[in-house]
């Protein structure tokens, strides 16, 4: 590991960086629920299906959870606090993502490239890293409230 690997690691991140980037995730997560919902909307892109439907309320309800997990951070944001955040947010990630692929609403034509695999693939990928995040998330839980870290 070099030296500003270290001095990064022993270098918290300031309150004030904290509360920019949840004021960021706030905004971002309204802007992409208005994309997504309303201008242009879905449905504009080519390769989603009418069964959109069937996963749209599931990635609305994770860019609330999202915006909402920022704004109580934005409140208040102990170390504790901003893992359970963590939590909620990668519970909701991780249900719209196994609805995505149980609906599996794309349909990518003819094309030479076995997009549909791919597409799998990366779910696959997205449900085992949102698993992985959870677990690692209730450990910053556990280990903020019994005083194991509070950055």
């Amino acid at each position: 590991m070099n030296a500003s690997a270290v001095a990064s690691r022993a270098r918290p991140r300031s309150t004030a960086a904290r509360r920019s980037g949840y004021v960021g995730t706030i905004l971002v997560n309204v802007a992409l629920l208005f994309l997504i919902n309303r201008w242009p909307g879905w449905a504009v892109l080519p390769f989603l299906t009418p069964d959109m439907w069937l996963v749209l309320p599931w990635i609305n309800a994770s860019l609330i959870a999202a915006a909402v997990v920022g704004a109580v951070c934005l409140l208040a944001d102990p170390a504790w606090l901003r893992s359970l955040g963590s939590a909620v947010t990668g519970v909701f990630g991780l249900a719209a993502t196994v609805r995505m692929w149980q609906v599996f609403p794309f349909d990518f034509g003819s094309s030479s490239f076995d997009w549909a695999l791919l597409v799998r693939i990366l779910l696959v990928l997205g449900i085992v890293g949102g698993a992985i995040g959870i677990v690692v998330a209730l450990v910053g839980v556990v280990r903020g409230l019994t005083g194991g870290s509070d950055q």
